[in-house]
């Protein structure tokens, strides 16, 4: 979630307004279509997209997916998931889907990023008792969250760790981690832009040394310090705000910018993506399955 310094209240982020169902592995890998390009390295295998390896990188650097400009996704966190969408990409909640789900949209051809919070505390996760009462700030907006004091890393290091073991377990060939933008936000806690960019590097690495890659999500102001921590980037409404050109050292280094608007029709936004080479789409704010893509 990013809070924009001319507009006065949160800006809209992923929401769950409805539990998102993983269907059986039969049907998912029966009915899904396939991708309509070729964005992509095929499914079970890195392909070095989108240039060098990334500041920090581990050690299985040259075999992570690096998705290109212009890859085609689909963001879908609410509701029965559909996996008929003609997207070379899904990203899809690491809680919510299992194993076999991704494995069934590999075989589809697809790659999968799995969502979690990173800067947040989320009561209805699982793991929502293992985060002392310390790290818990002001609510970010939504029923049941709160932001995380992220320069607690002691504290936060091994639970975000936890998270995406789970993301590598159940086969997930990146993360998008939400909520790093903390400290443009009002959190309880007094955090810097440099507490921010400690712990998206934090981020970033705990990802690349489980061979995933990671996107950036928001946090414009720190692309270019961050571009060459992260794999890709997500944003919400760069268009509406009239953003978008700071996502461009991420297209520069072959980075694919997975970017939705909620409330301009396509027809305002679309023509600048393509020019800026961003992954474009119109999505309602629940994100569930509908989508119309530039």
């Amino acid at each position: 979630m990013h809070v924009p310094p001319h507009h006065p209240t949160p800006r809209r982020s992923r929401r769950r307004f409805l539990p998102a169902v993983a269907l059986p592995l039969l049907l998912l890998a029966g009915c899904a279509g396939r991708p309509d390009d070729g964005g992509g390295s095929p499914a079970g295998g890195g392909s070095g997209e989108g240039g060098g390896s990334s500041a920090g990188a581990g050690p299985s650097a040259d075999a992570r997916w690096r998705p290109r400009p212009g890859t085609s996704w689909q963001w879908q966190l609410s509701g029965r998931l559909d996996t008929s969408v003609r997207a070379t990409v899904y990203d899809i909640d690491g809680f919510d889907h299992s194993r076999a789900t991704v494995t069934a949209l590999h075989r589809a051809g697809r790659k999968v990023i799995c969502y979690v919070s990173t800067g947040a505390w989320e009561e209805f996760r699982p793991d929502a008792g293992k985060f002392p009462r310390s790290v818990l700030g002001e609510g970010n907006g939504w029923k049941g969250e709160r932001w995380l004091d992220i320069r607690r890393t002691d504290v936060l290091e091994p639970l975000m760790a936890a998270r995406l073991d789970m993301c590598r377990e159940k086969g997930f060939d990146a993360v998008e981690p939400d909520n790093m933008d903390g400290y443009k936000n009002r959190t309880g806690f007094p955090l810097k832009a440099s507490d921010q960019l400690r712990y998206n590097r934090l981020v970033a690495r705990l990802a690349h040394e489980r061979g995933m890659s990671v996107g950036l999500k928001n946090d414009l102001d720190q692309i270019p310090e961050l571009v060459g921590d992260f794999d890709f980037a997500v944003n919400e409404q760069c268009a509406q705000y009239g953003e978008c050109d700071a996502l461009k050292p991420f297209v520069a280094a072959g980075k694919a910018v997975f970017h939705v608007e909620y409330e301009l029709p396509t027809s305002s936004f679309c023509a600048s993506s393509s020019r800026l080479r961003l992954s474009s789409l119109l999505k309602k704010y629940e994100l569930g399955v509908w989508r119309r893509a530039c």
